[in-house]
């Protein structure tokens, strides 16, 4: 089984790699400086696979696809300069929370952004994604149903997402990536 090692900190990554008897995958590079001085040589020095959160220097993720995209050629330029493989790269275009007031939007601009990556046609070769389809209702549960995160996975299945971060606990949604992993499978993707 694999495991993400999750955290902000350099110092916890670290730790959690210690405890670890096979490399990880580590969230997560954006643009802020420490995540690039502290985490980024982590994963390069333990030869971990390693989530691109597409966020900026001051950790805002912007909105639009196209901006989104020249974060993730920008961040992958870094990590392999670094001496990250292409392969071990993992990008994440942030989903919102819905009570953001362009929730709506941010996520249709994420789904053509996993489109783009995962076709490859940004770096002439299909990248790997991942999304936190929790981020969309955290904390609002009660006020939306996981229809919409139902919803919106199979958007991001038929972008060709390969990863999602989810509540594993929530049995629809258990169910319809069940079903959308069946109907990939019958048509060969």
């Amino acid at each position: 089984m694999g495991m993400i090692l999750d955290s902000p900190h350099a110092r916890i990554l670290a730790r959690g790699l210690e405890l670890c008897s096979k490399p990880p995958v580590l969230n997560g590079l954006t643009l802020e400086d420490h995540r690039i001085a502290e985490i980024l040589p982590l994963a390069v020095q333990h030869k971990t696979q390693l989530i691109v959160l597409l966020l900026d220097e001051n950790s805002v993720s912007p909105a639009g696809m196209e901006e989104k995209l020249a974060l993730a050629i920008q961040l992958r330029q870094i990590a392999l300069e670094a001496g990250m493989e292409p392969d071990d790269l993992i990008f994440d275009p942030l989903l919102p929370n819905l009570s953001w007031h362009d929730a709506h939007l941010r996520v249709s601009e994420a789904v053509k952004t996993v489109r783009m990556l995962a076709s490859g046609a940004i770096f002439q070769e299909p990248v790997r994604t991942i999304i936190g389809l929790s981020n969309l209702r955290s904390g609002l549960k009660k006020y939306y149903s996981s229809h919409l995160e139902q919803v919106c996975l199979a958007m991001f299945a038929g972008a060709e997402l390969e990863w999602v971060l989810a509540d594993a606990l929530d049995d629809e949604l258990v169910q319809t990536w069940r079903l959308i992993n069946q109907i990939s499978r019958s048509r060969g993707s």
